[in-house]
């Protein structure tokens, strides 16, 4: 099976997982993809994530956060830029997702960080996606 955009298919298995509150969730693995739940751990968005390594393949086992009387953490997950449609922007050009309250992941020369980290770094990158 070959996938044309991963990070599309990492956050649709987050989004469904979510929408059925079920708290664990795995994905195939690759080191954007435990770049980008390394954010949304670092935000507060997941509990956490552990990368399985089985020989040349791996997967990740996503833990979802719930809140005291099973709310979800996270309410809306996008993808902002896909293979066919690349989104950059400069470092002033980086969005407030939802006025500060979500974030915009962004992947920047220095790796993938958070679009507050990138704004205050002063620079910009391809915006992966926004979580809130």
């Amino acid at each position: 099976m070959s996938m044309t955009d991963p990070i599309a298919d990492l956050l649709t298995r987050i989004r469904n997982a979510n929408a059925i509150g079920s708290r664990k969730v795995k994905a195939p693995y690759s080191e954007l993809k435990k770049s980008i739940l390394k954010i949304f751990k670092e935000q507060g968005y997941i509990v956490d994530y552990d990368p399985q390594m089985d020989g040349s393949r791996g997967t990740l086992d996503i833990q979802l956060k719930f809140g005291p009387d099973g709310e979800k953490v996270i309410q809306h997950i996008q993808r902002v830029s896909s293979p066919g449609r690349r989104v950059f922007m400069s470092s002033n050009d980086i969005p407030d997702v939802l006025n500060g309250l979500g974030i915009a992941v962004v992947s920047t020369s220095q790796g993938v960080m958070s679009g507050q980290e990138a704004k205050k770094l002063g620079i910009g990158g391809e915006v992966l996606c926004e979580v809130w």
